[in-house]
């Protein structure tokens, strides 16, 4: 489904946004179904079966007297697991600046369909909105309210017009993060990762941080990989933009194109090898691709944490 089918003008945006992300998840488990995936639970109960010395004062009575067995019902704090989006949305998660289906919205739609799908699997969750500090953060809750609450943080950060020149301070946003997630979580990271070798060596300091306080990471590299990871471009002159900086370049990429993608596969070797090295699973992320790898990446990562 592409996010054209859906109106930013739209009166009530927040309600377009849970139909896109039950669609989406929907589509999803039912192909899930048909794979070799089937094996995955993607549907928790509301209840658990009652084991002795639980207190009776939980007990679903309506359940027994339709079932004659004993369920306990089962509240948030029970949930299984504490999941942690957090989201990169600096200016240069806006390219391809003149599309809808931009970085940082489907940074901002897959982050939508990953909480519906943790809602499915009563798994709590929260987000975390940041550029060159953190604009947004909530606490990891399961509640229907805190849901529509965090799809309405999404809306507007959709429908944000001041998207210029928010620089990225990555490494020094992940410390602070780290400071105040208390409890062991499942960190799941949207960004286009950009910078140069020393920046990239200073996020990872900051993300072996967050390891080392037992929390797991999902790393997705987002990129538009046609014209930004490949510089897919006519052969002719274009005038280049730094979203971030403003600073402008006027060059002809095609003639950059084979020094261009031997630096992108430097760099792209560099994450996976940094990923490796302190356990950070890492999925570069092409946002013409959909939806499908993002869920399914979370559904993997869950079934190894239990």
């Amino acid at each position: 489904m592409a996010l054209s089918y859906f109106d930013n003008e739209s009166i009530n945006f927040t309600e377009n946004l849970d139909f896109f992300a039950k669609q989406v998840v929907e589509g999803f488990l039912t192909g899930l179904h048909k794979s070799p995936f089937h094996g995955f639970s993607v549907e928790f109960a509301e209840h658990r079966m009652y084991n002795n010395g639980d207190s009776i004062k939980n007990i679903d009575w309506k359940l027994f007297a339709r079932s004659d067995k004993l369920f306990v019902k089962r509240y948030e704090e029970e949930t299984n697991l504490r999941c942690h989006l957090v989201i990169d949305s600096s200016s240069s998660m806006n390219f391809p600046i003149h599309s809808k289906n931009n970085k940082l919205n489907f940074s901002l739609f897959s982050s939508a369909c990953l909480m519906n799908l943790f809602r499915r699997q009563r798994d709590a969750f929260g987000v975390t909105l940041f550029s060159d500090k953190i604009n947004f953060h909530s606490e990891a809750r399961l509640s229907k309210k805190h849901y529509f609450r965090l799809l309405h943080e999404l809306e507007k950060k959709i429908l944000d017009k001041e998207k210029v020149n928010q620089k990225t301070l990555f490494s020094s946003v992940l410390n602070e993060f780290t400071q105040r997630i208390s409890k062991r979580s499942l960190v799941i990271i949207f960004s286009d990762l950009q910078g140069n070798q020393d920046e990239i060596d200073e996020l990872f300091n900051s993300l072996k941080q967050l390891k080392h306080k037992k929390n797991e990471i999902i790393l997705f590299h987002v990129q538009e990989f046609d014209k930004e990871k490949e510089l897919n471009y006519k052969n002719k002159f274009f005038n280049f933009i730094d979203l971030e900086t403003n600073d402008e370049v006027k060059i002809n990429p095609y003639l950059y194109k084979n020094e261009y993608e031997q630096s992108q596969i430097k760099l792209h070797d560099l994450i996976k090898l940094k990923c490796a090295k302190y356990k950070i699973d890492y999925f570069s992320t092409d946002i013409n691709k959909g939806y499908k790898n993002v869920l399914k990446s979370y559904l993997i990562k869950r079934s190894k944490l239990f």
